[in-house]
């Protein structure tokens, strides 16, 4: 298990933070993915599945994820992608060029459909197509999901007052909050607009300590500023930490600029989680130049 690194510059108000590497926990299988699907992968074993069959997007951790899983643990996997106008540019794509790679078989479908991936009408079409497959939901939220990602924390972690990480599906917080303590505050940064996500974590979450912190998203999913941007790079050469600009990158951002605004109690003591994602800054870095915008160095 990676240890935890703490921040070594100086916070106010005497306040500790310290970065869970969970990023480091696999070279492929990055941080809460390998939490969510180790759970999944051993149920699909025991029930005699040979495939794997989930859903992303064009720079999906989930998706990477899944392909890497699939090939050390001998699975054959299917990445249903959205968006039709991928399938011609796999090669120029990071994230669907690696699953490639790992094996995954990539079948795109338009946005419309993609919507519809959870239909009853869509999961007859899976069945029909692929056969015998164990789906994993988008994301890869799912109860073994949450079971795995309970595993997150230890009990060197019980001293912490907040535990702070960011929110997709609702997965990775669903699990952290199960496990924390009564006196711990969980805080959740969404990476995402919507007010979906309260709803999503409730159908996980046994315990009531927890918040979500609104107003880090920069935008929306998937979306990304000069000022971002920036803090990463900055905050790269300052600790040695690299952060990924769709999850972690948000949720320190926001962490470090509640610290700057006062708005935790002096002397608090913040377990920051990194859930990996990095495989993503290659395609993110071709987007932000398109864009004519920095890139994140490191």
């Amino acid at each position: 298990m990676p240890l935890n690194q703490e921040i070594v510059y100086n916070l106010p108000n005497s306040i500790t933070l310290v970065i869970k590497r969970e990023d480091l926990l696999h070279p492929y299988i990055s941080g809460n993915k390998f939490r969510k699907l180790k759970y999944n992968l051993l149920e699909a074993k025991a029930l005699g599945y040979d495939r794997l069959l989930t859903f992303g997007g064009a720079y999906s951790n989930h998706i990477a994820a899944t392909a890497a899983a699939g090939k050390e643990m001998r699975f054959s996997t299917i990445g249903i992608i959205r968006g039709e106008e991928l399938a011609t540019k796999i090669a120029d794509n990071p994230t669907l060029s690696l699953a490639k790679s790992d094996g995954m078989e990539l079948q795109f479908v338009s946005r419309e459909v993609y919507r519809h991936k959870d239909s009853e009408v869509f999961q007859a079409y899976i069945k029909k197509k692929f056969g015998n497959v164990y789906v994993l939901p988008e994301g890869g939220t799912n109860a073994l999901a949450v079971k795995g990602c309970e595993e997150i924390l230890d009990e060197k972690d019980s001293g912490f007052d907040y535990l702070c990480c960011a929110v997709g599906t609702g997965g990775t917080i669903s699990g952290i909050i199960n496990v924390s303590g009564a006196s711990q505050t969980v805080m959740g940064f969404p990476a995402l607009k919507g007010s979906f996500l309260s709803d999503d974590i409730r159908k996980f979450a046994k315990k009531d300590n927890w918040k979500l912190i609104k107003g880090y998203e920069f935008g929306g999913y998937g979306k990304v500023t000069s000022e971002l941007v920036q803090f990463l790079n900055t905050f790269y050469q300052q600790t040695g930490i690299p952060l990924d600009p769709l999850y972690t990158g948000k949720m320190l951002y926001g962490v470090m600029d509640m610290i700057a605004k006062n708005q935790f109690p002096a002397g608090a003591k913040i377990l920051a989680i990194h859930t990996g994602g990095l495989q993503g800054i290659r395609g993110m870095n071709q987007l932000l130049l398109q864009k004519r915008m920095p890139t994140i160095n490191y």
